[in-house]
C-alpha cells in the first residue's frame, strides 16, 4: 500500500523535485506532507509537474556552475588543525566534520553544510587526511586536513636560525 506522490522538492534518497514518487504511507503522512515537501499525485499535481520540472532544469544549470566554482575554490586548500594530545601521542578527542566545516568558513570563507563534507569517522589521528566534499548536482570535491599536535605545530612556527 505505497503513497504516490508528487516532490515539491528535492529529497535526499528519494528524488527530485517534479519526480512522482510511491513511499510508505507512513513516511508520507508523518514528514513529506508536513514539511510540504511532496504533494498526492492527482490531476492538478500532474499539471504542476511539468512546471516543476522546468524550475528544476534552471535551478540544476545555476547549482551546477556554482558547485564548479566552489569546487575549484576548495580543490587546492590545505587546512591545519591544531589538536591537543597526550604524551604517547593519541589525541584527546576527535576531528569532526563540524570542526571541518567551521575550518573552511574561516580559512577561506566557504559556507558549506555540514552534510555535504563526507567523512566515514570522526578523525582520531594526527597526520595529513584528504577530505572529500559533495556539492550540489553530484560535484565532488577534496581538499586535505593536517591534524596536528600542539608541540608539532610549535616547532614548525620556531624561525630557523
Amino acid at each position: 500500500m505505497a503513497a504516490q506522490l508528487l516532490l515539491l522538492e528535492d529529497v535526499e534518497a528519494l528524488g527530485r523535485s517534479g519526480d512522482i514518487v510511491n513511499v510508505k504511507p507512513g513516511y508520507a503522512r508523518n514528514f513529506l506532507l508536513p514539511q510540504k515537501l511532496a504533494v498526492a499525485a492527482n490531476k492538478h499535481a500532474l499539471r504542476l509537474q511539468e512546471r516543476l520540472k522546468e524550475d528544476r532544469q534552471k535551478r540544476a544549470f545555476v547549482d551546477k556552475q556554482e558547485s564548479e566554482q566552489t569546487a575549484s575554490q576548495i580543490q587546492d586548500i590545505t587546512l591545519t588543525k591544531v589538536v591537543k594530545v597526550d604524551h604517547e601521542g593519541h589525541m584527546y578527542g576527535s576531528v569532526t566534520v563540524a570542526d571541518i566545516a567551521s575550518l573552511l568558513s574561516d580559512h577561506s570563507k566557504i559556507d558549506l553544510d555540514k552534510k555535504s563534507i563526507v567523512l566515514k569517522h570522526a578523525i582520531k589521528e594526527t597526520g595529513v587526511h584528504t577530505i572529500s566534499v559533495k556539492l550540489k548536482e553530484g560535484i565532488i570535491a577534496s581538499f586535505n586536513l593536517k591534524v596536528m599536535s600542539e608541540e608539532g605545530h610549535k616547532e614548525t612556527e620556531k624561525p630557523v636560525a
